[in-house]
């Protein structure tokens, strides 16, 4: 059984509808696809969808997959990945992540 580990962040800027500082995030996310452990990656916004159950008040959404634990573990103490937090962290107010493994 495969051991895939998904590690999907949620981000609120500081300055809520900013183009500058979306594009800023935007693009530190890109820079931060490069960790060579990443196996997928999508930089989102929220969908043009209204139902109860959906939450559409963050501003960016950063999914990524991984093959294993290990591979995430090391995503976290990467250089590129703490180069990230360095430049950007100080774009947003919140985050929230959910990280989830196979069943």
């Amino acid at each position: 059984m495969k051991k895939v580990f998904l590690h999907h962040v949620y981000f609120w800027l500081k300055n809520p509808g900013n183009k500058l500082d979306r594009d800023k995030l935007v693009e530190g996310l890109t820079k931060l696809s490069k960790v060579a452990t990443i196996k997928n990656f999508h930089i989102g916004k929220p969908a043009n969808t209204s139902r109860g159950v959906i939450d559409t008040s963050y501003d960016i959404s950063w999914f990524t997959e991984f093959a294993n634990d290990e591979d995430q573990a090391s995503y976290q103490t990467d250089p590129i990945h703490l180069k990230f937090v360095e430049d950007c962290s100080h774009l947003w107010q919140k985050v929230i992540v959910y990280d989830t493994v196979d069943v």
